[in-house]
């Protein structure tokens, strides 16, 4: 019998808790019909490119990842016998559905109106039954959602998430992670410290963790930790 993720399991011989170990969600596969479409099309939504790896036996691996998140999508030729366009209900979380809807027209990206389900399940339908236009009322979280597709089809959908339930945290960073992560900062923090005005030293290495886990260089974390302090942000 399986136990649920954090918790542990006991052996029932001998009363050892064994300790668990992190499984992290790396990757989802979608299929496509055209690969170097599909490539246009994401390097279009502003998703970073991690690799695209052809080989001689006609296996080719793409991946990109959407900023800030610590998931990434692949797709490629004899990597999935699913049909092309048959993923579908792919999340894709943000904390302001409008700038997000906006940001995806302005990429010349089709995109549904915002709306929020009027039944439950709504969101789902491609047909858009059960969908009641505009976001949430006081835009609860989890409540107001977009939908666009991708050139085959598959359905990406846009959930605002303004508060997260407990235990819903990022939870992407490790010890060893946040260990280098901080001591990167640190020495970024020391230049930028020797000409800064007076602050709190908190706040920069805030503005830079999440620089990086956005995706972002040391160099451009650095800016956005001197924009936080100095104003801007």
């Amino acid at each position: 019998m399986g136990t649920l993720p954090g918790l542990r399991n006991s052996d029932p011989m001998s009363g050892a808790i064994a300790k668990s170990v992190d499984v992290k969600f790396e990757a989802v596969v979608i299929p496509v019909g055209d690969v170097d479409r599909s490539k246009e099309f994401y390097t279009k939504l502003g998703w970073r490119l991690d690799a695209d790896f052809p080989f001689d036996n006609g296996f080719r691996v793409v991946q990109f990842t959407p900023p800030g998140s610590g998931c990434s999508v692949q797709f490629g030729t004899k990597i999935t016998p699913a049909a092309p366009g048959s993923a579908q209900g792919l999340y894709l979380i943000v904390s302001d559905i409008e700038a997000a809807r906006e940001d995806l027209v302005a990429r010349a990206v089709t995109v549904s109106e915002v709306f929020h389900p009027g039944t439950p399940g709504a969101q789902f339908q491609i047909d858009g039954v059960g969908r009641i236009s505009g976001p949430a009322p006081d835009h609860a979280t989890y409540g107001s959602f977009a939908t666009f597709r991708d050139p085959d089809g598959n359905g990406w959908l846009l959930q605002e998430v303004t508060t997260r339930l407990p235990g819903r945290g990022s939870g992407n960073l490790d010890v060893g992670t946040l260990t280098e992560l901080l001591n990167e900062a640190e020495k970024h923090h020391a230049e930028y410290e020797a000409t800064a005005p007076k602050h709190n030293w908190s706040g920069w290495y805030a503005a830079y963790i999440v620089a990086r886990q956005d995706g972002k260089t040391p160099e451009e974390a650095a800016k956005d930790g001197k924009i936080h302090i100095e104003g801007g942000l």
